[in-house]
């Protein structure tokens, strides 16, 4: 059963009620799945709900709410406080088995988090929670350990057309035109996989039509888009373009477009561990060890930004933008794990060398384990040139230190020791 409301937004008002209205995410609720199964049982458990934004996680939660006869409550990370966690805790004591569903659970600090602690290992709530964030850093480790996480993915282009289909068939509002979809291309591709960015779409263009019989094309809408689209929507694909020319500005060590961007950002209410996250990436794939200081001050950013919250962490997250886009650049580190892992997708378990194997019993060390190993301490400047790499791998150079003071050290210190094997 749909939304009746004819006012609210498309996306509302297909939201399904049923799995078997639900489109997409088949490997959780198509027959015989794990999600599917529990909920026709009726024993729902805690639960993470991980994806994209529009993939299905409230519909999902809503559906549950449907299914059950328990009490549901509703929470949204972004208003919600510790006193409200409690409030409904409390109520739920009297209502056995109570689900408390909360949207954007990523947003809750630790606090927050360990309030619902207890709540969920003695089963007074079922947690739902939904996030685009990976729960992995997000979610308490304990909060998390007593919750299933459940992986939604992108809707592919088959379940999107499916979703217009639908809409343009059954939504009572779109019934009143004769609405035909000429070319598909731009509604899947500004929709992202997100198929209420993709009914809104839909929604929008409709709406603009010049008559009663639209027939959409690419054209129609791109000009809606470029006419209506919000200058940032965190959601979305100003998201992923915006972040990306952030780390593009900051990698080509332009700090004044780094500030721009992440004014942008900040503007638009993207959540700050999210921008801080990323700056450790770079730190360490574009500075590297041209600069080693990078990541311990990008990790110090995130740390900091986490325990004092907006609006103070503008100041810490541009500071360290700037720090990081005046770094000097190096991605030998990442090019190095790079270089070493195609490595061993085409090479394969190769043996340790038996000199370098650990040999911690009397028959280990009995057929040669650690033969002939060479401690570096007992050799003049803590070093002995002996092999470390399988013998099919013999020479093999992933790191190359690239022309930075700092790996120009690298380079001098590796030239003195191994020149003769690598070649440095």
């Amino acid at each position: 059963m749909k939304n009746e409301n004819n006012t609210a937004p498309l996306a509302e008002r297909m939201r399904p009620e049923k799995l078997e209205d639900l489109t997409g995410q088949e490997h959780l609720t198509g027959p015989g799945s794990i999600l599917r199964n529990a909920i026709e049982r009726g024993t729902v458990p805690s639960m993470i709900l991980w994806g994209p934004p529009g993939t299905g996680k409230t519909t999902i939660a809503n559906i549950i709410a449907h299914a059950t006869s328990k009490k549901f409550y509703v929470l949204s990370a972004i208003s919600a406080g510790v006193k409200d966690i409690r409030e409904v805790i409390e109520e739920a004591k009297n209502n056995e088995g109570s689900i408390l569903f909360i949207d954007e659970i990523h947003r809750f600090n630790k606090g927050q988090q360990d309030a619902l602690l207890g709540a969920v290992e003695k089963g007074t709530v079922t947690l739902i929670g939904a996030t685009t964030e990976n729960p992995s850093f997000e979610v308490n480790s304990a909060l998390l350990s007593r919750c299933q996480v459940f992986v939604l993915r992108p809707l592919n282009t088959d379940s999107l057309r499916k979703l217009l289909d639908k809409a343009i068939a059954t939504d009572p509002v779109l019934q009143e035109k004769n609405i035909t979809i000429a070319e598909y291309e731009a509604l899947f591709r500004f929709s992202g996989g997100d198929g209420r960015k993709l009914l809104n779409l839909l929604e929008l263009t409709v709406a603009s039509a010049p008559d009663e019989n639209p027939v959409i094309t690419d054209d129609m809408v791109m000009n809606n888009l470029q006419q209506k689209m919000a200058l940032y929507d965190k959601q979305g694909e100003q998201h992923y373009d915006i972040i990306s020319a952030f780390i593009k500005s900051m990698k080509g060590s332009d700090p004044n477009g780094a500030v721009y961007w992440l004014a942008r950002m900040l503007e638009g209410g993207e959540d700050i561990k999210f921008i801080a996250r990323r700056m450790v990436v770079l730190a360490s794939e574009d500075i590297g060890n041209a600069n080693p200081t990078a990541l311990v001050l990008a990790n110090a950013c995130f740390e900091a930004v986490n325990k004092i919250g907006n609006p103070e962490a503008r100041i810490i997250l541009s500071q360290c933008a700037i720090y990081l886009a005046t770094s000097p650049k190096s991605n030998a580190s990442y090019m190095a794990i790079e270089n070493a892992l195609a490595s061993v997708r085409a090479t394969g378990d190769l043996a340790v060398p038996m000199h370098i194997r650990n040999a911690p019993t009397g028959l280990m060390k009995k057929i040669g384990y650690g033969n002939d190993y060479e401690y570096p301490h007992n050799h003049a400047g803590n070093f002995v040139l002996q092999e470390y790499l399988p013998e099919k791998l013999r020479n093999s150079t992933f790191y190359s230190p690239q022309k930075n003071a700092r790996e120009e050290e690298i380079r001098k210190f590796l030239r003195e020791r191994w020149k003769e094997k690598y070649g440095y």
